[in-house]
């Protein structure tokens, strides 16, 4: 099932998307608020499930304003070099445990949003992620079970201010730039995926590759980091989980290739589909 958040006549909404239509599920479900709610209810998703295959389309996909797939997580926790070949690009090792930093709600926009290059910087670059989204929360999970706590996937461009990422030792302040995180379009729910390291990720710039790889080249996998990540913070339902990049960033090209106004850049995973965002500079 593809699910979406999105807003129509100015509301916001929630619904499954079904070929080139959109089954409205708010206020079909009770007590389901939105997404994350929905995620976090077994016998919710199966009404949803059963919604999706039956009931028509409330609206054509095209008619409805995207959002962010969970459009204010708690939680935004994104994994550094944790692709091996991107960790040789970056004249990195990987170390004994994950690199995690953290972006705030506030950055994130939707598929077909503007990324926005901001005035201050002009070494704007592109991360093509896998996104994990969690249905099911919990603190200090074994990897054994983490993969219970997942509700899907979806695409992730942690777009990244790179002079600014590096002004100190923190990545901090060059991930959470205005409008840099591009999430969706939609959530792939996890009984769709038989196994997520058969998952391919690719970005484009302009419709040439630049980026690619598989979920199988992780250095810390989708179990671990869940499990890492939950012995000092719980997981709640509807937080994200930033993967990391593949290798073939910008910052790293001869010479750097920056994103610029007038550029698309597409993050593409099988069995997921494709997050397309145009770029444009800050007023």
């Amino acid at each position: 099932m593809k699910l979406i958040s999105y807003r129509r006549a100015g509301k916001p909404c929630f619904g499954a998307v079904v070929n080139d239509g959109v089954v409205e599920l708010s206020g079909r479900l009770e007590g389901v608020a939105d997404l994350a709610a929905l995620l976090a209810d077994d016998a919710a998703l199966a009404r949803a499930r059963e919604l999706a295959a039956s009931a028509g389309a409330s609206h054509p996909l095209a008619g409805v304003q995207l959002e962010p797939v969970i459009p204010k997580p708690g939680k935004v926790v994104c994994v550094g070099i944790n692709y091996v070949e991107h960790a040789h690009e970056a004249g990195r090792k990987i170390g004994a445990h994950p690199v995690i930093f953290q972006r705030y709600h506030e950055t994130l926009i939707a598929a077909g949003a503007p990324l926005l290059r901001p005035k201050v910087s002009e070494q704007f670059d592109f991360e093509a992620e896998l996104a994990v989204v969690i249905g099911k929360g919990g603190a200090h999970i074994d990897p054994a079970d983490a993969m219970d706590h997942v509700a899907g996937y979806t695409c992730f461009n942690d777009a990244s201010v790179r002079d600014w990422q590096f002004h100190t030792h923190q990545y901090g302040m060059g991930k959470n730039f205005q409008a840099t995180g591009a999430l969706g379009p939609w959530l792939v729910t996890a009984d769709e995926i038989a196994d997520y390291r058969e998952l391919r990720v690719t970005g484009l710039l302009n419709g040439e590759q630049m980026q690619h790889g598989s979920l199988s080249e992780l250095a810390f996998d989708i179990p671990t980091l869940i499990a890492y990540i939950s012995k000092a913070l719980p997981w709640n339902p509807g937080d994200i989980l930033a993967t990391g990049t593949p290798s073939g960033i910008g910052f790293k090209r001869t010479p750097p290739l920056f994103l610029k106004a007038g550029d698309t850049f597409e993050v593409t995973i099988t069995q997921i589909g494709t997050l397309s965002n145009p770029v444009v500079d800050e007023a």
